[in-house]
């Protein structure tokens, strides 16, 4: 029986950043099992999910990385911002800090990740619009100054999470599909699978090396 997950045209390495209890846990538990917790529970380091989505009939492999939010594990996550692909910055509509926050996790992005990272600007707990601390038109903002995407989420109800990693994705094949990316690079984000799109690519690249193992 085949591996789940093996048979993908390309795997993409994503990593979600921002500060602690923003919501990045849930954005991933929801994204990658239609789930979410209620009770909060601080991040360790990292956690992984993956997911599988289809664009333009290619088959696409989610890596995504939650990185802890706290000052005293930087030094842990930034090791995961190195070929990432996508980053997701995360803040909480409710903690304007948070927000402010945001300026710092890019430059931290910027100097620590590849220099074709493709970023995206998430306000997280949309749901509690009642305790809205950041306005929409402030992310909208931030997003253009930095010209990041941007999405207002909620991981609790599900509403635009799919989204940030779907329209993300259509961009990133998009980029690839202009040849935007070094896919020989062993810092790109993105590695080719075993299907069709992938395969035929690397023929097309006049490459006999069958190491696919380019990113990760």
């Amino acid at each position: 029986m085949a591996t789940p997950g093996i048979n993908y045209d390309f795997l993409l390495k994503y990593i979600i950043i921002g500060d602690a209890a923003v919501g990045k846990s849930n954005l991933l538990l929801r994204f990658a099992q239609n789930d979410f917790k209620s009770e909060y529970q601080l991040t360790i380091g990292v956690e992984f999910g993956a997911k599988n989505i289809e664009i333009e009939n290619k088959k696409y492999r989610l890596q995504i990385w939650d990185t802890a939010g706290q000052e005293n594990y930087r030094s842990i996550t930034r090791a995961y911002y190195k070929n990432s692909v996508c980053a997701i910055l995360v803040y909480d509509i409710t903690n304007r800090d948070s927000f402010e926050h945001i300026s710092s996790w890019i430059e931290d992005c910027l100097n620590q990740s590849p220099k074709t990272v493709f970023m995206v600007l998430v306000g997280n707990k949309s749901d509690l619009d009642d305790k809205r601390k950041v306005t929409t038109e402030e992310g909208e903002q931030m997003a253009k100054n930095h010209n990041l995407m941007f999405f207002e989420t909620s991981a609790k109800t599900g509403d635009n999470v799919d989204k940030i990693f779907e329209e993300s994705a259509k961009e990133i094949n998009m980029k690839i599909n202009e040849g935007y990316y070094d896919l020989e690079s062993d810092v790109c984000g993105i590695k080719r699978g075993l299907n069709g799109a992938g395969r035929a690519m690397y023929i097309n690249d006049g490459n006999n090396n069958s190491n696919t193992n380019c990113c990760f």
